[in-house]
C-alpha cells in the first residue's frame, strides 16, 4: 500500500519561503497602492480656464526637458488675472537651439489670454548639484517660491499647465495624471504571483511520501 504524505521542511525552508512570501506581498501592496493614487490624482483634476495677460520680463526655461528624444525646455511666465492676482503658468515645451547659448525664440501673445488647463501642486523635480543658484533666465529646477522671490511677484500657490493652443507653437503633450497605472498593476501581479511561488515551491520541494513497511 502506498506510504503517507509527510512535511517536515528545515526551519531553513520556511524561513526563506515566509520571507519571500512577506516581501512579495509588500511589493505588490506598494505597487496597487502607486496605482490607486495615480488614479486619484487623475479623478481630483478638473480643467479651468484662467483669464489674463502675461507679464513680459518674467519668462523663464527649465533646461533638461525632452520631448520624443529632442531636447528642450519648458517654458514657464507669470500670468496676471484679471483681479490683479498672478500665477505662475508651465506654458509647455520648446526645442533648444543649435547651441547652449543660443535660446529659442518664444511668441508671447499680447493682451488677455482664456488659458485652459489643469492646477498642479508643483512643478516636475530633475537631479542637480547642491546649493545650484537661480541666476539668468535658464533653469535646472523651480518652484512657486524662487519664482516669486525672482520676480518680486505674490504668486498664487501650485503651478497652471497650460492645455490650449494660443497660437504660440509651444508643444503642450503633458504627461496625464494617471499614465503608468497598468504598468503598477502589472508589476503588481509580478509580486504577488513570486509570493505564491515561495509558498509553492516550499510545499513542492519537502512534501515527501512515507513507503510503507511490509509486514
Amino acid at each position: 500500500m502506498p506510504g503517507s504524505l509527510r512535511f517536515r521542511p528545515p526551519w531553513w525552508a520556511v524561513a526563506l519561503a515566509v520571507s519571500g512570501c512577506a516581501a512579495g506581498i509588500a511589493l505588490g501592496n506598494w505597487q496597487s497602492g502607486r496605482a490607486a493614487e495615480k488614479r486619484a490624482a487623475a479623478a481630483a483634476q478638473k480643467p479651468e480656464v484662467l483669464r489674463g495677460e502675461f507679464l513680459p520680463g518674467s519668462l523663464l526655461f527649465l533646461d533638461n526637458k525632452t520631448y520624443q528624444g529632442r531636447p528642450g525646455y519648458h517654458v514657464l511666465q507669470v500670468l496676471r488675472l484679471r483681479d490683479g492676482k498672478t500665477v505662475l503658468v508651465n506654458r509647455g515645451w520648446v526645442p533648444a537651439g543649435p547651441t547652449r547659448a543660443q535660446l529659442p525664440e518664444v511668441r508671447t501673445p499680447a493682451g488677455e489670454l482664456a488659458l485652459e488647463g489643469l492646477r498642479l501642486d508643483h512643478l516636475p523635480h530633475a537631479l542637480e548639484p547642491g546649493g545650484a543658484k537661480r541666476e539668468g533666465s535658464v533653469w535646472q529646477n523651480a518652484s512657486v517660491d524662487e519664482v516669486a522671490a525672482w520676480t518680486g511677484l505674490p504668486l498664487e500657490r501650485g503651478v497652471f499647465e497650460q492645455h490650449g493652443d494660443v497660437g504660440d507653437g509651444l508643444v503642450r503633450d503633458w504627461p496625464r495624471a494617471d499614465g503608468g497605472v497598468a504598468m503598477h498593476e502589472s508589476y503588481a501581479l509580478q509580486w504577488y504571483s513570486l509570493s505564491a511561488l515561495s509558498v509553492v515551491l516550499l510545499l513542492a520541494l519537502n512534501i515527501r511520501r512515507d513507503d510503507a513497511a511490509a509486514g
